[in-house]
């Protein structure tokens, strides 16, 4: 469980077909400091298990199926990537409850600069729109974020420099690919309305 708080983004340093999976390599100073083997890390809001661990550098496995559900593939060597360790019961709850399950992917239809803030557009699986609401949670690439419209096609969430600046979403262009994880709420009251 995560909150979508990043602790720091971390650099790709490779992203390579190994022979049970694919491998992925982070340079990170902050998320290394206590990790174990097995500890979970959100890596753009997806949960992958450290497999090794070195000083200032950690290593994941990926599934197909995670590589083909998210947009991690896309990053890429010298990528940028936003990174939170697991939530503890002993530390403060900001942000929302997140699962690091990527429910799908959106894409990015305007980020720019309006005024003092910055605005962000995303379009995602038309029938996914169904779980965002305006004022309500939502994790892009991890970030705890809130929405601040949506209408049939997308959503819109203005963002803090604070954000832009401890995140990857100030290497975000129009077109981009995001990890989407829907309020985790949202999704039991529709299983259970079934």
């Amino acid at each position: 469980m995560f909150t979508g708080i990043v602790e720091e983004t971390g650099k790709v340093l490779s992203f390579d077909a190994v022979e049970q999976s694919w491998r992925l390599v982070l340079e990170a100073s902050k998320v290394t400091e206590g990790l174990q083997l097995g500890d979970s890390v959100a890596v753009n809001g997806c949960c992958l298990t450290a497999v090794a661990i070195e000083s200032g550098q950690v290593e994941f496995d990926l599934l197909e199926e995670s590589v083909r559900l998210t947009s991690i593939g896309e990053v890429g060597p010298g990528g940028v990537v936003n990174l939170e360790r697991a939530l503890l019961p002993t530390t403060r709850m900001g942000g929302h409850f997140v699962t690091g399950h990527v429910d799908g992917t959106g894409t990015i239809e305007t980020i720019e600069v309006r005024g003092k803030d910055y605005f962000m557009r995303i379009h995602p699986a038309t029938e996914d729109l169904k779980y965002v609401v305006h004022k309500g949670c939502i994790a892009v690439d991890g970030i705890s974020l809130t929405v601040a419209e949506v209408d049939e096609s997308g959503f819109v969430i203005w963002l803090i420099p604070h954000t832009m600046e401890m995140t990857n979403l100030h290497r975000k262009q129009s077109g981009d690919r995001v990890n989407l994880e829907y309020d985790l709420i949202a999704k039991y009251v529709e299983k259970l309305g079934r």
